[in-house]
């Protein structure tokens, strides 16, 4: 978990300074403000590091970590002791970079450091909801129930992104073969047409094939200045996305755009009343759920609606109100969320709706690709045949002149 160094002005307008651990400055922002604070600066201190086992080449697999719980949590529930069930699974892991860090935590927790503490320096292998359930599981006295219940929820998880994965493959394919075969023929087979039509003496081309001799001239001789400009278009979204406001922004566009902005709400969704209702089950209090969730939820504007139900929360409201007000919960959400609440059985609420959104990802993705296929390979057959036809149209003009010469 970085750490951060901030100043903030209390009620009577003096400067505090501080450091403190946080998931994310927004969140830190959000937190300070919420405790009277206005915040003057923060900024993410870059002391002095020793070198991270979680460096380097490699990353771990969501079955790995889901293979990694179910073990930790079956040794746990053995009796076997902690620092014993690290090194068992130090030696049994196949994952090297994962084989590096369970070795480090073995060390920190032979050291007296609580394992939930350990596991906050590797944020980006052990996220806040992994990091939230083992405290609340040494906390509780219940670290194998929460390990099963991580298990879980990452082999949930492994599964939505195998099925959105695998939904869009078939048409990433298409579409590869479909830039293959045009830049093929533009660049390969197009200039020897064209080398072939003004040894004919062909003068005068028609007007597609005119438009595709510029296109074949632009990707033969100037490659680079188009591939620089695709590079450069990428790099460019990146570092905007990384901004605030670009994150905002780009975030938005996944929730609005066309065809897949319904999607990436309901897998929002489904994530969301997953993850609150895993936090939940394990123990952990409402208000740190949420903040756990708003920083997993991995959407900074349905984030930001997380963190507006829990300030509201802190004041008294009901979590239902403020989500219903975000217009980002669809009513049948928020009434789920609301019987829940009132029922005492809000865990069992949200998994029945991240059981429902994930459904309905899975049966709005098999819609999808059914409707994706036939357009590409329209699509397909369309510039290829537009290529074909400009290519041949040369041709035509030249059988037309031999046949109209002989004929006088």
């Amino acid at each position: 978990m970085p750490t951060y160094a901030y100043s903030v002005r209390d009620t009577s307008g003096a400067v505090i300074p501080g450091t403190v651990e946080a998931e994310s400055e927004g969140l830190l922002r959000r937190r300070l403000t919420e405790q009277g604070f206005t915040v003057v600066d923060i900024k993410e201190t870059k002391g002095a590091k020793r070198r991270n086992p979680a460096a380097g080449f490699g990353r771990v697999r969501l079955n790995d970590m889901a293979m990694f719980c179910r073990q930790f949590s079956t040794m746990i529930d053995a009796g076997v002791s902690l620092v014993r069930c690290l090194s068992v699974l130090a030696e049994q892991t196949a994952n090297t970079k994962l084989k590096r860090i369970i070795i480090d935590l073995q060390s920190e927790v032979e050291a007296g450091q609580m394992l939930s503490r350990a596991l906050g320096k590797y944020p980006g292998v052990f996220n806040n909801l992994f990091i939230g359930l083992i405290r609340a599981g040494e906390i509780g006295g219940v670290l194998e129930e929460s390990l099963q219940r991580l298990a879980g929820f990452l082999e949930k998880d492994q599964e939505l992104r195998r099925k959105v994965k695998g939904a869009m493959m078939y048409p990433m394919i298409i579409m590869i073969v479909a830039f293959v075969i045009v830049t093929g023929l533009v660049t390969f087979v197009l200039p020897k047409f064209m080398t072939l039509f003004t040894d004919l003496g062909v003068k005068e081309f028609p007007g597609p094939t005119r438009l595709l001799m510029g296109l074949s001239h632009f990707m033969t001789s100037k490659w680079y200045f188009m591939i620089a400009i695709i590079i450069g278009f990428v790099v460019a979204i990146r570092l905007f996305g990384k901004t605030r406001v670009g994150r905002r922004i780009l975030d938005r566009a996944k929730l609005k755009a066309p065809v897949f902005g319904k999607l990436n709400h309901r897998i929002a969704l489904a994530r969301f009343s997953r993850t609150l209702g895993t936090l939940l089950s394990s123990g952990v209090p409402i208000l740190q759920a949420l903040e756990t969730v708003a920083g997993t939820v991995s959407n900074e504007i349905i984030s930001d609606a997380v963190l507006e139900a829990r300030a509201r929360i802190r004041e008294g409201d009901r979590i239902g109100d403020p989500l219903q007000r975000s217009k980002l919960f669809p009513p049948m959400v928020v009434q789920m969320i609301s019987i829940g609440e009132e029922s005492g059985s809000l865990d069992p609420m949200l998994a029945k709706v991240a059981d429902f959104y994930e459904a309905e990802v899975d049966a709005a993705l098999q819609g999808l690709t059914s409707a994706i296929e036939p357009l590409l390979i329209v699509f397909m057959g369309g510039a290829v045949g537009f290529i074909v036809i400009a290519m041949f149209l040369p041709l035509v003009a030249v059988v037309q002149s031999l046949t109209g010469g002989g004929a006088e």
